[in-house]
């Protein structure tokens, strides 16, 4: 038995039927494997933003239409967080910028988004104003995630602060509406 199952052993190693399939199959794993990470990093990314844009439009739709009620910065992140199920630690990663907006010289907004960066102290919040009646303004959200794979694919492509977490930003303008 012992000797059978050697020569049958010697004689798999001395055969040289399908090695050029292993190396075509040792090639193309890996792509296939990184392109299904990338697609499952993708489909998390893209939930991750709908549901930030869902709960970005109801915050302003509900500051726009109740423009004489004063609100503040964590109650609108509160409503956004509320209406934004599928963003982890919503209420610590999220930050808001709400301004008015010239629509004469929309180039002098500030192209840089203030988000927030947990390996260094928290920033106060900057650019919050609530704005008057027939006034032009944008809103801007920005949330910090934990990609699922950070050190492949597209995960690895996320710019990161310094605490490894990705960015993703929202935004919305609208107008005032008259109290």
């Amino acid at each position: 038995m012992k000797t059978i199952l050697k020569n049958q052993l010697r004689r798999f190693r001395r055969d040289e039927d399908g090695s050029a399939l292993v190396i075509e199959f040792c090639i193309f794993i890996p792509i296939l494997f990184g392109a299904f990470l990338m697609s499952v990093e993708m489909g998390l990314y893209s939930m991750r933003q709908m549901y930030l844009d869902r709960g970005l439009d109801i915050a302003v739709r509900y500051v726009r239409l109740n423009t004489n009620v004063a609100m503040t910065h964590d109650q609108i992140k509160t409503i956004i967080c509320d209406n934004a199920g599928f963003l982890e630690d919503c209420d610590s990663s999220l930050r808001l910028e709400m301004t008015p907006v010239d629509p004469r010289n929309f180039a002098t907004f500030d192209q840089q988004a203030d988000c927030v960066d947990t390996a260094q102290p928290v920033q106060p919040v900057r650019g919050f104003t609530l704005g008057q009646q027939h006034e032009l303004m944008m809103m801007r959200a920005c949330v910090r995630f934990d990609p699922v794979y950070p050190t492949s694919g597209l995960g690895y492509a996320f710019e990161k602060d310094g605490s490894g977490k990705a960015r993703m930003l929202s935004s919305s303008t609208f107008v005032q509406e008259p109290g």
